[in-house]
């Protein structure tokens, strides 16, 4: 195993080195990851670096740097060692409870912010299924504050973290959070979008994803049955007694 020996403790040197030892690893953007690791200790922004490189960081850093760095030689997500993630424009608390949120789901919430019938009826009431670390309720919570927001998951570890996420985000007085399934939690014909990001990989394809996803996130949330659609029709069906009429259903 190749140690991680910076030519000297300051932070442009430490990051080189761990940047090597990622890339000897074949871990896919080194540089990256080491400074997601670094910026996380340090405490700054990941921008902010620069300004620092010529810091002399003590032993203490250095070895929780090489700790982070050998985590995530062994395959464990970056997100995971630094118990965050940037979704929309906030930092989300994660770990091993909930999925990472991913760029693409941005692309989710745009579309519902977006949607302009949606907006123009008083006081819209969205629920998030499945909502894991709350990104995307808590994300339109705080772009949309004048509607009512549920966020549902199956699982009591992610309600507890996405309840963490919005009392730390400044959003814990405008989403609800339960560990319940849809239909449990609200009555019939009465919300006015439903949105959700469902495990939908076919589950003889969960073996072949990449290891720091197999071995590491969730297989709840990843794992949409054998054609992957198990989890959607649940949820397609459950919207359509849900939903009022002309509500919305974005997935």
């Amino acid at each position: 195993e190749k140690l991680m020996e910076p030519l000297s403790k300051t932070v442009k040197d430490v990051l080189a080195a761990g940047t090597d030892c990622l890339a000897a690893a074949d871990i896919e953007q080194p540089r990256l990851i080491c400074e997601l690791l670094a910026s996380r200790l340090l405490n700054c922004k990941r921008l902010e670096l620069y300004l620092k490189y010529d810091n002399v960081l003590s032993d203490k850093l250095i070895d929780a740097m090489k700790r982070g760095v050998q985590r995530v030689g062994e395959g464990e997500p970056v997100q995971y060692v630094t118990g965050q993630a940037e979704f929309m424009g906030h930092v989300f608390k994660v770990d091993k409870r909930v999925l990472i949120p991913r760029p693409e789901t941005e692309t989710l919430v745009t579309e519902v912010l977006e949607c302009k019938p949606l907006w123009q009826k008083g006081k819209p009431a969205i629920v998030d299924i499945g909502t894991g670390s709350g990104c995307i309720v808590i994300s339109l919570a705080l772009a949309r504050p004048d509607a009512l927001y549920v966020g549902l998951d199956i699982s009591e570890g992610a309600v507890e973290l996405a309840t963490e996420n919005a009392a730390a985000l400044g959003a814990a007085a405008k989403v609800a959070f339960a560990c319940n399934e849809l239909s449990d939690a609200v009555e019939p014909g009465t919300i006015s979008a439903i949105v959700s990001n469902p495990p939908y990989i076919p589950t003889a394809e969960c073996e072949k994803l990449p290891v720091n996803i197999r071995n590491h996130e969730p297989r709840m949330a990843l794992d949409g049955g054998p054609d992957g659609l198990t989890v959607l029709d649940a949820v397609i069906q459950d919207a359509a007694i849900a939903l009022k009429p002309g509500g919305f259903l974005f997935l």
